[in-house]
C-alpha cells in the first residue's frame, strides 16, 4: 500500500495515499484493531445530512464562503448516498464520545470537498464550524434511529401484522381447543389466535409510533458541553429546520442541552420499544412453531411451509426454521437492550461515554426486527393452512369443554365428570347423560363447541 504522510497536533502519521480521511482518522484506526464492526449505514447517512446541513447555514449566515460551504455539501451528499462508506473505517469500539467518528466525517468531507472545489477545506474549522462531536454523535444516533424506525421497522411490522390478520380471517371458523399452562382449555378458534398475534404487532407498532417525538429532539446546538459555545445564535435551530426540510421528518432542537448530551434516556427509551416488539414476536413465533408441531407426535393443528430438509441423518425431516429465525433475533434484541441501558447509564455529568456501542446496538435491533418481520411474514405466515381435521380431533377428546356445562350441573360435578372422561376415554355427553345431570336437548345447545368461542353463558 502507498502511503503519504499527514500531521497533526500530535505529529506525523502515515496515512493511506488514497484515503479522503487524515492523520486523527489514521491514529483512531491504528488505536483501536477491537472488533472489526463500524457503523451502521444509516448512521454514516445521518452524520452526512448533518454537516452538509451545517456547510448550508453557515454559508447562509455568512459565516462561510458559499463556494467552499458548498463543496462541503456536495460530499455530504455523497456520505448521504454511500458512495464514501469505504472511508469510514473505524471501529464501534472507541472513544465513549465518538470523537474518532466525528472527525472521520470531518476529514472525509474535507478532503473529498477539497478535491471537489480545487483548494484546501478545514476539517476542523470548516466542516466541523459550529459542532462538536459531543452534540453531533447524539443527533446522528436520534436521526438514523428515527429514519430505520419509519422506513424499515413499522412497515415491516405492518406488513406482518397484516399478514397475520388476513390468516386470522382465513381460520375464523376453526374451532379447536384452547390452551392455558400448556394445558387443554375451553374452545377458541384459529382465527381468534392469529387476530391476537396480529394485535400485538399492531400495538408494537403504536408504542413505536409513541415514542419517536422523543428521538425527534436534537441535542445539536449544545456543542462541546451543553453551553453552545462557538456555535453562533441561531446556527443550530436553522440546522435542524434544514434537516427537517430535506427528510420530512419533525426534528427540533433539544429543550434542555445538558439533558441532550448528557443523558440519553430517549435512546435508551427507543430500545426498550424495540425490545417490547422482539418479546412479542417471540411469543408468536414460538406459539405458531408448536401449532405445527409434529406432524405426528406434536400438536400439528397448522402446517408451516417446508422451507428446508431439517436434518443430515433423519430423511423427510422438516423444521421450523422461520420461527427459530425469529425467536434467535428476538434474543439478540433483548441482549442489545441491555447493552443500550448499560450504555445509557454512562452518563458522566455532561457527556455520555459509551455513545458508539450504543448506536451499534440500537441500529442492529432496528435493521434485525424490520428484516426479520418481513421474511417470517413472507417465508412462514402467508404459507400457514390449518389442519381442520386435526383440530376437530383434540378438540372431541378436550374434557375441558364440560366447563360450558358449570350453569347447569355446577363446578363440582362438572370436575368429577371430566376427570372421569380423561380416565376412561368416554364423552363428556354420554357421561352426563348418564348421570341424568342433563337432557339430549339441553346438550345439544350447552356443547355447542362454536358459541363456546364466543363467551357468555351458552
Amino acid at each position: 500500500m502507498e502511503y503519504r504522510i499527514e500531521k497533526d497536533s500530535m505529529g506525523e502519521v502515515r496515512v493511506p495515499a488514497d484515503a479522503y480521511y487524515g492523520a486523527s482518522t489514521q491514529r483512531a484506526v491504528e488505536n483501536f484493531p477491537i472488533s472489526g464492526i463500524r457503523f451502521d449505514r444509516r448512521f454514516i447517512w445521518a452524520l452526512g445530512l448533518i454537516k452538509g446541513s451545517a456547510a448550508t447555514v453557515a454559508a447562509d449566515m455568512g459565516f462561510k464562503d458559499p463556494k467552499i460551504a458548498g463543496a462541503i455539501r456536495e460530499a455530504a451528499d455523497e456520505v448521504m448516498e454511500g458512495d464514501l462508506d469505504d472511508q469510514f473505517v473505524l471501529d464501534i469500539f472507541q472513544t465513549g464520545s465518538g470523537t474518532s467518528t466525528n472527525t472521520n466525517a470531518n476529514e472525509v468531507l474535507a478532503g473529498r470537498g477539497s478535491e471537489i472545489v480545487g483548494e484546501r477545506i478545514h476539517p476542523n474549522d470548516d466542516v466541523n464550524f459550529g459542532q462538536s462531536s459531543n452534540d453531533v454523535i447524539p443527533s446522528a444516533i436520534h436521526v438514523a434511529a428515527i429514519a430505520g424506525i419509519r422506513e424499515e421497522l413499522i412497515p415491516a411490522l405492518e406488513r406482518l401484522a397484516g399478514s397475520l390478520g388476513g390468516k386470522a380471517a382465513e381460520f375464523a371458523d376453526v374451532v379447536k381447543s384452547g390452551r392455558t399452562h400448556l394445558m387443554d382449555a375451553t374452545p377458541v378458534t384459529l382465527g381468534q389466535e392469529f387476530g391476537g398475534y396480529a394485535a400485538q404487532v399492531r400495538k408494537g407498532v403504536e408504542r413505536l409510533e409513541k415514542m419517536l417525538p422523543e428521538l425527534e429532539e436534537l441535542a445539536l446546538g449544545g456543542t462541546a458541553v451543553g453551553t453552545g459555545i462557538n456555535a453562533p445564535t441561531g446556527f443550530a435551530e436553522a440546522v435542524i429546520a434544514l434537516m427537517s426540510e430535506r427528510t420530512g421528518y419533525s426534528f427540533r432542537e433539544a429543550a434542555d442541552h445538558f439533558e441532550a448530551q448528557g443523558a440519553k434516556d430517549a435512546a435508551v427509551a427507543a430500545s426498550g420499544a424495540l425490545r417490547t416488539v422482539a418479546v412479542s414476536l417471540f411469543k408468536v413465533a414460538n406459539d405458531i412453531r408448536f401449532l405445527g408441531s409434529g406432524p405426528t407426535g406434536g400438536i400439528a393443528e397448522i402446517h408451516i411451509p417446508d422451507l428446508q430438509p431439517g436434518s443430515s441423518i433423519m430423511p423427510g425431516k422438516v423444521n421450523p426454521v422461520m420461527s427459530e429465525m425469529m425467536m434467535m433475533v428476538a434474543a439478540q434484541v433483548v441482549g442489545n437492550d441491555t447493552t443500550v441501558a448499560w450504555a445509557g447509564a454512562n452518563g458522566n455529568f455532561e457527556l455520555n461515554v459509551m455513545m458508539p456501542v450504543l448506536a451499534h446496538n440500537l441500529m442492529e435491533s432496528i435493521h434485525l426486527l424490520s428484516t426479520a418481520a418481513d421474511t417470517f411474514a413472507s417465508r412462514c405466515v402467508d404459507g400457514i393452512t390449518a389442519n381442520r381435521v386435526r383440530a376437530q380431533e383434540l378438540l372431541e377428546r378436550n374434557a375441558v369443554v364440560v366447563t360450558a356445562l358449570n350453569p347447569y350441573i355446577g363446578y363440582d360435578a362438572g370436575a368429577r365428570i371430566a376427570k372421569e372422561a380423561a380416565a376412561t376415554g368416554r364423552s363428556i355427553r354420554e357421561l352426563v347423560l348418564e348421570a341424568g345431570l342433563m337432557t339430549e336437548e339441553e346438550l345439544d345447545h350447552a356443547l355447542d363447541l362454536k358459541r363456546m368461542t364466543e363467551g357468555g353463558i351458552i
